[in-house]
């Protein structure tokens, strides 16, 4: 890796937005499923409501996630994947891929 400012940087910086076990899953939701309702999340991954509005606002404030419409009486609204979201996907492929090869499967 080059050398480059240890407290700016682009591994820490991703890190900051999608660094937990909670984004990482979130993010899988999208890979494999396509849009998501905030109920669909909550049902799936089986998190907390607070848990679950937070990563999403997160991701959301970070351009991973963009919120559209789906109904508006009432209001309702859905997750999707943004072109930064895309662009994780080989990030949660490789997650994939490490635990299908070492990840412990007890």
């Amino acid at each position: 890796m080059d050398t480059y400012d240890r407290n700016n940087c682009p591994v820490m910086r991703t890190a900051d937005v999608v660094g937990d076990r909670w984004s990482i899953l979130i993010l899988r939701e999208f890979f494999l499923e396509g849009p998501r309702r905030f109920q669909d999340l909550q049902d799936e991954l089986n998190v907390s409501p607070n848990t679950l509005s937070g990563r999403l606002k997160t991701l959301e404030q970070a351009g991973v996630l963009s919120r559209r419409a789906y109904s508006t009486n009432p209001p309702r609204s859905e997750y999707v994947l943004t072109d930064a979201g895309k662009a994780l996907g080989p990030l949660i492929q490789a997650f994939r891929d490490w635990g299908e090869s070492f990840g412990n499967s007890d």
